[in-house]
């Protein structure tokens, strides 16, 4: 151990109710409050980059866990399948509780290795990133993808023909495999974007509403443009024709944004973002994990999207921390209406304070400052009816918009026949998706008192993830319907 505890000090201060922020569910939270103790660990040791500790399980060897503080990231030896395990939770709020526990400076080889195999692969990115691009290669990949793409959305074309031809209660009769059929043949012709719509199709001609034709229709015709759209990309403009490619399954990775951003030919905002708010869904199918964190920038009154994906067990970007205010320039991908991005220049975030006391719901926060000095959308004219006209308004520029994220203030949950809403005070309803549990805790959470409530609207429902009332931050839990 050095004779100064600097080494120890991480960019970031971390306090348990950020660590606790990182865990994928309840369990985790609890199990992982559970090993902070000291007694349940050994060979502990850290550095400015680095924690590790060596903790006793039902097995004969001790599982070794380690956190990259730089992200932070994690890894444990042990064989749960959740990200972060209880073990990196527990050895992150051990370190935050009892620093002076931590007196190994020199990496054992597991950490060591670690380690390196994380700077290796950073630095194998880089220099991807710096070598030349093979322009006559890569114009001949393209253009045998296009083919492909061309010919998939002809017999797509033809196929949503029969559809409306034959009457769309015919579709009621038809088994999944006519859809999966179809989004199997656009998966063949690299349209997977496409490929997941027809796929929706199936659960939409079954879901047994009052208006499901209608709403199968909106479905269709919304695929029908995207076709028309592929067909005309020549006279669309840029952000338009990007947003149609992207709509089929082109995508365009962080390498070729970054080399656009180079070029000029996409925007970029400067700016301190409020993370508003966090979801995570999967693929059951592909097992592919998608995490969405919708961003509010303070000054350009501006709404990001940053998308992070993962696959099976792969760990996932756990950096963005709900409540926090974040200084960073990003850059946007280029759409009709722009919302996805990536950081640039990420800095540290603005660091949140103590936990207001009720943990059944995880996450909560305060700013040191006042919540009426936050500067929260709903008082930059981002709330209710201001809210709904930017969805209209989104809508009109990318009609494949498939949520949008709402901040809606002085509302009051709701419960009639069955089904949560909110209630503003001119007595306009806000149908949610809630699950009847969560819906019971929001209430009591609000004290039957007007709060402001950020979350995810697709056209139909409001799935909550955010919501500050009485001078706290409560975010909903993270892959649960709250």
């Amino acid at each position: 151990m050095t004779d100064s505890s600097s080494d120890l000090i991480m960019a970031v201060v971390w306090s348990s109710e950020q660590i606790l922020a990182l865990a994928p569910d309840a369990g985790s939270v609890k199990n992982g409050k559970a090993l902070a103790t000291a007694s349940k660990w050994q060979n502990l040791g850290g550095t400015e980059r680095v924690l590790w500790g060596e903790c006793q399980g039902s097995g004969k060897n001790p599982y070794q866990a380690q956190i990259d503080l730089t992200e932070p990231a994690f890894k444990c030896s042990c064989p749960s399948r959740k990200f972060p395990c209880k073990h990196g939770l527990g050895l992150f709020l051990l370190h935050t509780s009892h620093t002076n526990l931590f007196t190994q400076d020199a990496l054992p080889s597991w950490v060591q290795d670690w380690i390196d195999k994380r700077s290796q692969t950073t630095q194998k990115k880089e220099e991807k990133q710096k070598a030349p691009v093979d322009e006559v290669a890569q114009a001949k990949r393209q253009q045998k993808r296009s083919d492909k793409v061309s010919t998939g959305l002809a017999d797509l074309d033809l196929w949503l023909q029969d559809i409306i031809s034959s009457g769309l209660a015919d579709t009621q009769a038809q088994s999944y495999g006519f859809w999966d059929g179809m989004a199997a043949r656009l998966v063949d012709a690299q349209a997977p974007g496409l490929a997941r719509r027809v796929r929706q199709l199936a659960g939409i001609a079954n879901n047994g509403q009052a208006d499901w034709a209608g709403e199968l229709l909106v479905a269709l015709s919304q695929i029908h443009l995207i076709i028309q759209g592929y067909q005309r990309l020549e006279s669309l403009s840029p952000a338009l024709a990007a947003e149609v490619r992207s709509q089929v399954g082109w995508t365009i990775s962080q390498d070729e944004l970054l080399g656009l951003f180079e070029r000029g030919e996409v925007t970029s905002q400067q700016d301190e973002w409020l993370v508003m708010g966090k979801s995570l869904t999967e693929d059951p199918t592909s097992n592919l994990k998608t995490q969405r964190v919708w961003l509010w920038g303070q000054n350009s009154q501006q709404i990001a999207l940053i998308l992070n994906f993962a696959v099976r067990n792969q760990p996932i970007d756990v950096s963005w921390l709900p409540g926090s205010l974040v200084p960073t320039e990003l850059i946007f991908f280029p759409s009709s209406y722009p919302l996805r991005a990536i950081d640039r220049n990420r800095q540290d975030a603005r660091q949140p304070g103590a936990i207001p006391g009720d943990e059944t719901i995880i996450v909560p926060f305060a700013l040191a400052k006042p919540l009426e000095e936050k500067r929260l959308p709903a008082q930059r004219g981002f709330a209710n009816e201001l809210a709904i006209d930017r969805y209209r308004q989104a809508l009109i520029q990318n009609p494949w918009l498939e949520t949008f994220p709402l901040l809606i203030t002085d509302v009051t949950p709701n419960y009639s026949e069955g089904n949560w809403s909110i209630r503003d005070r001119e007595n306009n309803y806000l149908p949610l998706e809630l699950a009847d549990v969560r819906g019971w805790q929001l209430l009591a959470l609000s004290g039957g008192k007007p709060i402001t409530l950020m979350g995810e609207w697709d056209g139909q429902k409001l799935k909550p993830l955010s919501i500050w009332h009485d001078g706290g931050y409560w975010q909903a839990n993270i892959g649960e319907v709250w």
